[in-house]
């Protein structure tokens, strides 16, 4: 493999409807696409899933434009290697910025897949048919709209309910949801917003059956999370602080967490992925993929990682309506009315792209050669 020709393309997607985390409320979405080009022409696409601004870590679009176009890019351009998987180290002496190497590393593989004519996620090894979905819903204005909106996605189909929580949207807000629905799977997400000192407060989510609470703790934090896994019963799952394969190996030898997130983005790209994957699954640790708010590049790419063998929990995959008017692949996403997603049968990530609302969103543009 060889790649000839980068493009960068930053669009801009208003949501259907705000998102709000521990972190802030988001009512439009920036992102980075990446289209990379071999010298026969064919070419892959990847999404960088950083946010607006450097509050999940440390990434923003701004910087990640950067990143790509001063420092990844160059190091990939021309280099001849054997495959996807060696695509990853040639930007490895850049520090960080997994998301913005990432979405250039994904693009990688989806050129890869679409020229052997299979579909990405057998491509990188996937061997599940279908992946189940669940929900994400975030911080609202009070818990009879969670409660509206947690009844629309069960109606939907989804197999878990998750909400954001943070101080003083809690206990309450977790509470309200489980009595209305006493089976549901349902699971809290705190986005790093608990320091120890709220351990007691934490113990209290214990009393609701969840199946866990996600990154409570400090967002480059194991050790704590590892104390505190000793003080509850309900599992936590690390989701932040886990961004390389030995991450996973620390937090699983020290007993932080019994569940993982992989966010392709967040570990930089499907080779790290896959080595977070196996890790976890040698020690019997199962994980899910969590979402960025992507758009249907990233989201097919997420679909793809999913499809691993030890992706046995409910992802934050959403179909495509849930968030925008009209996405950017089609046709876009959807969920079965039993709450899945079906493995693409198409070469590359199985969706064809939208190009003419593609155009429609761009903002700014860059060709790399």
């Amino acid at each position: 493999m060889k790649i000839e020709r980068i493009r960068l393309r930053q669009i801009r997607m208003p949501l259907k409807h705000h998102f709000e985390t521990s972190f802030g409320r988001t009512y439009e979405r920036r992102i980075v696409l990446v289209e990379v080009e071999d010298g026969d022409g064919a070419a892959g696409w990847g999404e960088v899933t950083c946010g607006e601004n450097p509050f999940y870590n440390e990434e923003w679009v701004d910087a990640a434009w950067m990143i790509l176009r001063d420092y990844a890019a160059p190091r990939v351009l021309r280099a001849e290697v054997e495959s996807a998987a060696d695509i990853a180290p040639l930007t490895a002496r850049v520090r960080g910025h997994r998301m913005a190497r990432g979405g250039l590393e994904a693009a990688c593989w989806e050129l890869e897949a679409r020229k052997k004519g299979i579909p990405l996620w057998r491509h990188i090894g996937g061997t599940r048919s279908e992946t189940q979905s669940g929900v994400s819903i975030g911080i609202q204005d009070s818990r009879e709209e969670l409660l509206a909106i947690v009844a629309a996605a069960l109606a939907d189909g989804y197999r878990r309910i998750k909400i954001k929580i943070k101080p003083g949207w809690d206990i309450d807000a977790v509470a309200a949801v489980r009595e209305r629905f006493p089976q549901t799977p349902l699971m809290a997400d705190a986005n790093s917003a608990y320091t120890l000192a709220d351990r007691e407060r934490l113990r209290q989510l214990d009393a609701f059956g969840l199946t866990m609470i996600e990154q409570p703790l400090a967002h480059d934090d194991i050790v704590d999370h590892a104390e505190l896994q000793k003080s509850i019963a309900t599992p936590i799952c690390l989701d932040e602080c886990i961004r390389t394969a030995r991450h996973a190996e620390q937090a699983i030898r020290l007993g932080a967490c019994r569940i993982v997130n992989i966010k392709l983005g967040r570990v930089g790209g499907f080779r790290e992925a896959r080595r977070v994957h196996e890790v976890c699954a040698a020690n019997g640790i199962p994980v899910w993929c969590g979402g960025m708010l992507e758009a249907g590049i990233g989201r097919a790419h997420n679909i793809a990682l999913s499809m691993l063998s030890n992706f046995t929990l409910p992802g934050d995959v959403a179909a495509s309506k849930r968030y925008w008017s009209r996405d950017i692949v089609a046709p876009a996403v959807e969920v079965t009315p039993q709450g899945a997603i079906a493995a693409p049968s198409g070469p590359g990530l199985g969706y064809a792209l939208d190009r003419e609302r593609i155009e429609a969103l761009t903002e700014r543009r860059e060709e790399l050669t």
